[in-house]
């Protein structure tokens, strides 16, 4: 079923194009039939005419159930499964450079040098300093630069004014590309913003998590980033 949805909210652009296609196909069949059904005046070709607009019609209503359904698998039922959201399952170079340089802007981690045991602790200061509002649009847990492994809660605030929806990110600290590990359509304040998350599926090293809000003008609000590190679960 996860791949299921997974494959429906990759390909959801693709879908909607699709069946708008059907439907103005059928639609102007059954606008060709609806004139054909009033200028007959044949029992026969009356009776084909009301066969062709019945047929039209059926396949409409198909079509619009099918991207209604869409539409609630998208929004609804696939955020509140993790698993059915493509992550990240990235491989840590430690060969690589030592320092991943980004924006003045952004937070910078320090990468593993060659031949530590440990990783470089990663920054915690002015994460939150003009990003985060507490109580409005805040990560509370995991705290910036916790260590965390297997499932995780995922606690904060995501609200706003005209607010549309909230979806939480994660993302490798070295190279920023964002993917979705939930989202949600309904304000938390100091609630779980993700019930249940995996850790497992992504391998152990520094990351960002990344709130964002969208109002119902399709505007994402400034995000709040919190540094975390993965690390393997405890046998």
């Amino acid at each position: 079923m996860d791949e299921a949805l997974r494959f429906f909210r990759v390909y959801e652009g693709w879908v909607y194009f699709l069946l708008a296609i059907g439907a103005l196909l059928y639609f102007r069949r059954f606008l060709l039939a609806w004139r054909e059904l009033r200028s007959t005046i044949f029992g026969l070709e009356r009776e084909q005419s009301q066969t062709r607009l019945n047929q039209s019609a059926g396949v409409l209503t198909l079509l619009i159930l099918i991207a209604v359904a869409e539409f609630v698998v998208v929004s609804f039922v696939a955020p509140l499964r993790p698993q059915a959201n493509p992550l990240l399952t990235p491989t840590i170079d430690l060969l690589g450079t030592s320092t991943a340089t980004l924006p003045p802007s952004e937070p910078v981690t320090e990468a593993m040098q060659e031949g530590d045991s440990t990783p470089t602790p990663v920054p915690t200061e002015d994460f939150r300093q003009g990003l985060c509002v507490s109580g409005e649009l805040e990560i509370t847990s995991p705290e910036p630069g916790e260590r965390v492994s297997g499932e995780v809660v995922i606690f904060g605030s995501a609200s706003a004014s005209n607010f549309g929806f909230y979806k939480l990110e994660i993302a490798l600290a070295q190279n920023v590309n964002w993917r979705t590990i939930q989202a949600g359509r309904t304000p938390k304040t100091n609630g779980d913003l993700v019930p249940s998350w995996d850790t497992s599926t992504l391998q152990s090293g520094d990351y960002m998590l990344r709130l964002v809000v969208v109002d119902n003008d399709g505007n994402s609000l400034p995000d709040c980033r919190v540094p975390i590190t993965i690390i393997p679960p405890e046998e």
